[in-house]
């Protein structure tokens, strides 16, 4: 049973940059494959990044390409997600999330965190 624990969320201003990070426990965390994924209020959960167990292979929803960056420390048990140039439209709360392979439906994930806030003002 893996635990996951995101912080990093908070308010910022379009343009702005926020760095998110997922602790996890209770697993081999270089076993699994990560995600991101976000929801805004009103919508469903959708993708935004996944990275593969070893950190070689990354996938991006096309609207984060560029800005966006999904990185991982095995040896710390930590994912990250650096987030660039915010728009206001990244608003949502963001999950991460452990599963076997770097999947973008939600469905195939495992192991899901409680989420962190982000709030991009305009």
């Amino acid at each position: 049973q893996v635990q996951l624990v995101e912080s990093g969320g908070g308010l910022v201003q379009a343009g702005g940059s926020l760095r998110l990070s997922c602790a996890a426990s209770g697993g081999t965390f270089s076993a699994y494959a990560m995600g991101w994924f976000r929801q805004a209020p009103g919508k469903e959960r959708e993708f935004v990044a996944t990275i593969s167990q070893n950190g070689g292979r990354t996938y991006y929803v096309d609207s984060v390409k560029g800005r966006f960056t999904i990185s991982r420390d095995n040896g710390k048990n930590t994912l990250y997600l650096q987030m660039n140039s915010l728009k206001p439209e990244d608003t949502a709360v963001y999950y991460c999330a452990a599963g076997i392979a770097t999947f973008k439906d939600r469905g195939d994930y495992d192991y899901w965190g409680q989420g962190t806030q982000v709030t991009v003002s305009s």
